[in-house]
């Protein structure tokens, strides 16, 4: 229903803010990892949004980028994890981890994240596979310095598959900087 919100920060109160759009405050939950990039009180921000209608709620989640939506939506999915446990999963690790966690079927990287057993980051790690992992697994051993996390995010958020700007990745320099690697990255995309 609500898909996007674009508006004014009007209150950071972890794991939750409040969005100003023309007049209208909406209270949205997010991740940590989106938490700790939004702007300033009083700055423009954008969020993805998953709204969760419940008997006794109405709830909106909030994302940084599309692949963190995209994960919460596949965690959900799973029988016996509710928002609030796939909240905890995006806090606790980044959509990437979950994806090399999934590929490698490593449970123990699970079980750090508060709220998961064994036996529901087993069953995590059973639904997910090829789901998430097989995209997005390789994107920890690709990655060699920030400047190429940020060029990869940033493709991401101009909404390339993880798969396309992993590629575009692996033919840039190692120690291209940020804008020349987006450039370059787009161009290579754009054959």
């Amino acid at each position: 229903m609500i898909g996007k919100l674009t508006g004014t920060l009007a209150e950071k109160n972890p794991p939750q803010v409040l969005v100003d759009c023309h007049g209208v405050g909406y209270e949205v939950d997010v991740p940590m990892s989106t938490f700790y990039n939004l702007p300033g009180l009083g700055d423009k921000v954008s969020l993805l949004t998953h709204f969760v209608v419940r008997e006794d709620a109405q709830i909106l989640f909030g994302f940084g980028t599309g692949a963190e939506r995209e994960a919460f939506r596949q965690l959900i999915k799973i029988s016996g994890v509710g928002p609030r446990t796939a909240l905890a999963v995006l806090s606790g690790m980044s959509v990437a981890d979950i994806g090399q966690a999934v590929t490698q079927q490593d449970a123990s990287r699970l079980v750090k994240v508060p709220g998961i057993g064994k036996k529901t980051a087993e069953r995590l790690l059973l639904e997910l596979k090829g789901k998430i992992g097989a995209d997005l697994g390789t994107i920890g051993t690709v990655i060699v310095n920030d400047a190429q996390g940020d060029i990869l995010q940033a493709l991401v958020a101009l909404g390339y598959s993880d798969k396309e700007a992993q590629a575009a990745l692996k033919s840039l320099p190692k120690d291209v900087g940020v804008s020349e690697g987006i450039k370059q990255a787009l161009k290579a995309l754009a054959r």
